[in-house]
């Protein structure tokens, strides 16, 4: 069997362009191995990017939904603040008066009083000067203590609380007539003086009076 031929050996200039064709391979795959790092790199910044603007996207709607939850939180307690203060102006002022005694029948003419039925018949209240209200920062009807019959809740202003905690005060003990249209409403026992402005007008026993005592006063 003849023995294979051995390849010539390469002269200097062969190995010369051998070395060069080397030496561009490895620069032509560097360059594709770089090509390939910078498109991975621009894609990774891509997302990044548009991770970021999803994020900036999502913190913006989270800020407005909040913005606009506060306005209308805001917007809402200053209604209601506004409805809570603005005062109810009365179409007949609701006259609280110091009793100073009570007297069996009809006041007689030229009595500084007011006639009205009593338990024990037509009775006269002899009363002394009081306060007229006029404007309320609230009105209301509410069911009375103990679950008989109903009140008038008023809550007076800051301009008549002063007056009436004074009269409350030197009434203890005694009665206080409340009189809407030159009509006793009623005459409650002052237990103790009434600071802040929470006035119960006691003695309707149906909803039905309630309310006709709220359409007096607020004239319709």
């Amino acid at each position: 069997m003849p023995a294979a031929e051995a390849a010539p050996p390469m002269d200097e200039a062969q190995r010369r362009r051998a070395r060069a064709a080397e030496r561009q391979r490895a620069a032509a795959e560097l360059k594709k191995a770089r090509a390939a790092h910078r498109r991975g790199r621009v894609r990774q910044t891509r997302r990044e990017e548009s991770a970021r603007e999803h994020r900036a996207a999502m913190l913006t709607m989270i800020l407005t939904l909040g913005l606009l939850i506060a306005a209308v939180a805001v917007t809402g307690g200053m209604i209601a603040a506004s409805m809570r203060t603005r005062p109810v102006t009365l179409a007949a002022p609701l006259h609280v008066y110091p009793v100073a005694q009570t007297t069996p029948g009809q006041c007689p003419t030229g009595t500084q009083g007011i006639s009205a039925q009593a338990g024990t018949g037509p009775t006269c209240y002899h009363l002394n000067q009081g306060i007229a209200i006029r404007q309320v920062a609230d009105l209301r009807v509410q069911r009375a203590r103990g679950g008989n019959g109903y009140d008038v809740a008023v809550t007076l202003r800051t301009a008549d609380r002063k007056a009436f905690a004074q009269l409350t005060r030197a009434m203890v003990g005694r009665d206080l007539a409340f009189v809407v249209r030159e009509r006793l409403v009623t005459a409650p026992r002052v237990e103790m003086p009434i600071n802040d402005g929470k006035v119960a007008i006691t003695g309707p026993q149906t909803r039905a009076d309630a309310d006709r005592i709220i359409r007096e006063l607020r004239g319709r």
